[in-house]
């Protein structure tokens, strides 16, 4: 159960530097970049920017409740660390069976307030996370109450620009306190 909660917070976005090739000094003047710092930088700004749209992308999917366009962005293999207190869950398959489930509990579960920041193949998103518990779920019965936590979630992306990971920041055990789910021991 605690995995699923884990993935939620988890799923599917950042910043990119700007193009210039002047860098700030510490004494607040500027340097010129030569061609192949300037050429690095734009690959990586580049990178940078095609994940952060990748990610966002996923979490506009995932915000839609469109679970298999949220993990389309993934590849096959994706693995979900959560916050770590689990074991990871491994594969878009068991990702998507689990989301799905989550979404049946939770059905206006939606994430507000987002921000993105992205640097080269890791991005961070961090959001309010919010949803009412209207659906059964690990043979819990529902409550009907909502829960509103904060969240960080973040995902690193393979040279081809398709999520492999993900890690997540959120309190699960805030999230289910406020709804009052308690795990079977």
């Amino acid at each position: 159960m605690k995995k699923s909660l884990l993935l939620f917070a988890a799923t599917a976005i950042l910043f990119a530097a700007c193009g210039s090739n002047e860098n700030k000094t510490a004494e607040g003047g500027t340097t010129k970049m030569n061609d192949t710092t300037a050429t690095a930088a734009t690959t990586s700004e580049s990178k940078s920017e095609r994940n952060k749209k990748t990610v966002m992308a996923s979490y506009d999917a995932m915000n839609s409740h469109n679970v298999s366009e949220a993990l389309k962005y993934c590849t096959a293999d994706v693995v979900d660390y959560g916050d770590g207190s689990m074991p990871p869950v491994k594969g878009r398959d068991s990702i998507e069976k689990m989301i799905n489930g989550w979404m049946t509990a939770f059905p206006d579960n939606k994430a507000e307030n987002v921000k993105y920041i992205a640097d080269g193949d890791w991005v961070a998103v961090w959001a309010d996370q919010t949803g009412t518990w209207k659906g059964d779920f690990m043979g819990m019965k529902a409550t009907n109450k909502s829960y509103k936590v904060k969240d960080v979630d973040i995902f690193k992306l393979n040279d081809e620009g398709q999520i492999t990971e993900h890690h997540n920041v959120q309190s699960s055990n805030t999230m289910m306190s406020q709804v009052g789910m308690h795990m079977h021991k």
